[in-house]
């Protein structure tokens, strides 16, 4: 279901877009003075293999969402963004972003326990080069 801010914000993008033609081209094809990102996050690289991790509900994903920001260069400046665009949810540079606010762990449904858990925590195992494809 869509928030009513949520599309209102849509309709507001695709306002902003109307009579914009786009057009894909390769990156050799641009002029020179056009930045091109060279070190691009493997998590917004566009194939989806990870983004359940992300943008989970279990805690354990989120744990290993956190883990894989952690070893990326690129961190900071992604969580400062999603900060920006108040992000309405998902692991942001590292960190768990909810309503544009970093929160420490989700909450989970139903009554809270009496006596909190502490952050689960996950260190991602890097694969061995020869099972890379």
């Amino acid at each position: 279901m869509i928030r009513d801010d949520d599309q209102t914000r849509n309709d507001d993008i695709r306002n902003d877009l109307d009579g914009v033609s786009w057009t894909l081209v390769d990156a050799d094809e641009l002029p020179g003075d056009v930045p091109v990102l060279s070190s691009y996050p493997r998590c917004a690289d566009g194939n989806g293999t990870l983004t359940h991790l992300f943008f989970s509900d279990d805690e354990f994903d989120i744990a290993r969402a956190k883990s894989i920001c952690g070893k990326c260069g690129l961190a900071e400046s992604c969580l400062s963004s999603a900060l920006e665009r108040a992000e309405p949810y998902g692991v942001w540079g590292g960190s768990l972003v909810i309503d544009g606010v970093i929160v420490e762990v989700k909450r989970g449904r139903g009554r809270p326990p009496k006596h909190p858990r502490p952050p689960l925590v996950v260190d991602e195992v890097p694969l061995p080069p020869h099972l890379v494809a």
